[in-house]
């Protein structure tokens, strides 16, 4: 069982910035992949960034540029670092964590990002 704790949420104007970390803990294989998901209200919950621990990484188009994935393989930590946010961007974001053959998800933080 593997259980994901995130953090960095908030508030913030459009063009702002915002970092989101989501810690892991339990049994975790060495081979793993970390992202983020976000849902926004009246839509599907969707991929925003992933990272392999090999550091292969992948954005959704409507982030490139603006967003950036990171880890720590020691601590078991993926990061977001979000700049030149958009009020299109508001949205719960998930952390998640594909884990051997299951995948497994944080509770969720709210960014609002204001025009």
């Amino acid at each position: 069982q593997v259980q994901l704790v995130e953090s960095g949420g908030g508030l913030v104007q459009a063009g702002g910035s915002l970092r989101l970390s989501c810690s892991a803990s339990g049994f975790i294989y060495i081979d793993n992949t970390m992202g983020w998901y976000r849902q926004a209200p009246g839509k599907q919950r969707e991929l925003v960034a992933t990272i392999t621990s090999g550091g292969s990484t992948n954005y959704a188009d409507s982030v490139k540029g603006r967003f950036t994935i990171s880890r720590s393989n020691v601590k078991n930590t993926v990061f977001l670092q979000m700049n030149s946010l958009k009020p299109e961007d508001t949205a719960v974001y998930y952390c998640c964590m594909q884990n051997g053959r299951s995948n497994y998800w944080g509770q969720g933080t709210q960014v609002t990002v204001s025009s």
